[in-house]
């Protein structure tokens, strides 16, 4: 299989993005789409280790990595697991690896780390993030803008032709133009029309909108705290009447 780029990108971008499973039978790798509609399997991360655990054995290492962004789980095994025990809390460290999801969280599976000795790198990593994100910001707004005034149709042969963007990418980045407030109307539109009674589970808001998991859960708690729904059970949310 190729061996595919490692992008620079933010944490950010990664935990809030979709993780599409690859198929290992017809050589096809697992990849991430950003919010900003990219494709990735690989990323080149620097970021500062906030947490580490290490397994009795030692073949399994785990670490946080931050990079001001966001915060990702970092994996290790075997001997990349050796590598990274060298490297303690509070290193400032950039790293290689594939990205990959278990239970709904992306993490990043370990190929490469190294420490950053020079506080410049880290300077320089940011302003060239910056560079890419402000042109990437400047496609999602324009296909946003079309969305509103053309069929999605229309708007998916643009971005094909213009930016290679296809229609998984551009669904999802339309949909995470949408506003956090949209969300929360939509999830109160969710909870009206599927509640039999007893709540609805959180697994249908999940099956019913096209957004990570953790992005979902953190509107719900949202809407929680402003005493707009509650938990009648476990796992279960419902409207307060008014």
């Amino acid at each position: 299989m190729e061996r595919l780029t490692a992008k620079k990108v933010r944490i950010v971008d990664i935990v809030n993005g979709k993780f599409v499973a690859g198929d290992q039978e017809k050589r096809i790798p697992s990849y991430l789409i950003t919010p900003y509609g990219e494709k990735i399997s690989r990323v080149n991360i620097i970021g500062t280790i906030t947490e580490k655990f290490l397994s009795e054995d030692g073949s399994y290492l785990s670490f946080v990595l931050d990079d001001g962004t966001e915060a990702i789980r970092v994996k290790a095994f075997k001997e990349k697991a050796s590598l990274a025990n060298k490297f303690e809390i509070g290193d400032l460290v950039l790293i290689i690896g594939r990205i990959r999801n278990f239970n709904g969280e992306n993490y990043v599976n370990l190929e490469i780390i190294r420490k950053v000795e020079d506080p410049n790198e880290e300077v320089h990593r940011k302003a060239e993030i910056v560079e890419i994100l402000r042109e990437k910001q400047k496609i999602a707004k324009e296909l946003k803008e079309l969305s509103e005034k053309l069929e999605f149709e229309n708007v998916l042969n643009y971005a094909k032709q213009r930016y290679g963007i296809d229609e998984e990418s551009l669904k999802y980045l339309l949909s995470f133009s949408v506003g956090k407030e949209d969300y929360k109307k939509k999830i109160v539109e969710i909870l009206e029309n599927l509640d039999e009674g007893e709540g609805v589970e959180i697994g249908k808001i999940f099956e019913v909108l096209d957004l990570p998991e953790n992005q979902i859960e953190e509107i719900i708690e949202e809407l929680w705290n402003e005493g707009i729904i509650f938990e009648p059970l476990p796992g279960k949310f419902k409207i307060i009447k008014k």
